[in-house]
């Protein structure tokens, strides 16, 4: 299962990121900027923001035992994890997908520079 902790060390390996709070929760930030990932009120799930919403009715119907929604994320691209669902290698992916979906070009080029 999946924790916090392993969501900040993910969110660690890229460049400008920041721990602070989003709604009052835990949350990962680019550079002061707004979030892209927050643990939720239930603190076994996270809101995570996707690229588009495309790509979250991918994930709601590719996983359902892993994402889900509530009405109240409707018409915008966030997806709701479950944590002791996702793998390793899920998360890592959804964490880089939401910091990119914030993050500035330079800090995508320094971040892709570095591979």
């Amino acid at each position: 299962m999946a924790t916090w902790k392993d969501v900040v060390a993910i969110g660690k390996r890229f460049p400008g990121v920041e721990e602070g709070t989003w709604f009052r929760t835990s949350a990962l930030k680019v550079a002061g900027k707004g979030g892209f990932c927050r643990l939720r009120e239930d603190p076994d799930a996270l809101v995570m923001r996707v690229p588009d919403e495309e790509d979250k009715e991918a994930l709601l119907q590719g996983d359902p035992d892993v994402f889900f929604t509530t009405p109240h994320y409707d018409g915008y691209p966030f997806v709701l994890v479950r944590l002791e669902k996702v793998d390793d290698e899920q998360l890592a992916e959804l964490v880089e997908d939401g910091w990119r979906t914030r993050a500035s070009k330079k800090l995508i080029a320094e971040h892709d520079g570095s591979d």
